[in-house]
């Protein structure tokens, strides 16, 4: 985990909930759903991120490969190790980010195959899921990146899954992704602040899933 979630609400939907000021942003106002109902690695993605004091939406690269990495890009940070480890550090003090969700996948399984499962918040609320990658996020090009940051399932999801997203309350994502925040206390938000386990629940959904070309609300609708 997390290796793959949805992004299907609106951009005015994902920023009135984290209480981004519209002062102190520089988005434009849009109403669309994103629509996204599968969201894969290897795709561009919409995450939130502080530049010169104002927030930003930009889309970036799930995935992550410095240049001296000579294997598949990477798409999760495990938060006990990324603060500190060569891999992820200078991203963890640097370009941390908040990626919107309304839930992701996980699959289970279960007799000769594996069952994907939806899981989301119990309250319907969307998730604000932490995120490392490689700054500036505004620019197009192959060597920018990010990853989602993962910490211990806890509870009842490690039916599931030993895995799952670091989601953060509203006031600890923004916190989490301004630039002046230092790295310790970014890694103490990681460690105190998270929404915990028992927030969330799940039900099975259709292995149509699977293939990441099927997009729609069917996806999540529970079997």
């Amino acid at each position: 985990m997390c290796g793959r979630f949805t992004q299907y609400g609106t951009r005015e939907d994902y920023l009135s909930y984290i209480h981004a000021d519209p002062a102190q942003r520089d988005i434009p106002y849009d109403p669309e759903p994103v629509s996204r109902y599968n969201v894969a690695p290897g795709t561009k993605v919409l995450i939130l991120s502080e530049r010169n004091r104002r927030l930003h939406l930009d889309a970036v690269h799930w995935g992550y490969a410095p240049p001296w990495w000579h294997k598949p890009p990477l798409i999760n940070a495990r938060v006990e190790t990324a603060a500190s480890g060569k891999m992820f550090r200078a991203l963890w003090q640097h370009g941390r980010a908040i990626v919107f969700a309304d839930g992701w996948y996980e699959w289970k399984r279960e007799g000769n195959g594996k069952q994907p499962f939806f899981i989301h918040r119990q309250d319907g609320q969307p998730l604000c899921m932490a995120a490392i990658g490689s700054t500036p996020f505004e620019r197009d090009d192959e060597n920018g990146g990010f990853v989602v940051v993962t910490a211990p399932a806890g509870q009842g999801l490690i039916d599931i899954h030993d895995r799952r997203p670091l989601v953060l309350p509203p006031a600890a994502a923004l916190t989490w992704l301004r630039q002046d925040t230092p790295a310790d206390q970014a890694e103490e938000i990681a460690k105190r602040e998270s929404v915990p386990a028992e927030c969330f629940r799940w039900h099975p959904v259709s292995r149509a899933v699977g293939n990441v070309k099927n997009q729609g609300e069917d996806l999540i609708r529970p079997l």
